[in-house]
């Protein structure tokens, strides 16, 4: 999850980067390296969200069959 977050944060350093170098001519390069990276680091965060929900889900299940008295609330 924190290689998620650093690749958000290079991602957004890269598009300030490129934003500020628009006059040269590697500024287009430098856009679409940002957004790679940048969607690479939200395909991250988003991959750890759901394995964690899934978990969670997979956790609750288990401690329901070896408490079945128990109710929820």
């Amino acid at each position: 999850m924190p290689v998620g977050f650093l690749l958000i944060a290079a991602g957004i350093l890269m598009i300030t980067y490129s934003m500020a170098n628009r006059v040269q001519d590697d500024w287009l390069i430098w856009g679409i390296a940002a957004a790679i990276i940048f969607n690479l680091g939200l395909a991250l965060l988003g991959n750890a969200y759901v394995h964690k929900v899934k978990s969670d889900l997979i956790r609750k299940e288990r401690n329901k069959h070896l408490h079945p008295d128990e109710e929820e609330f």
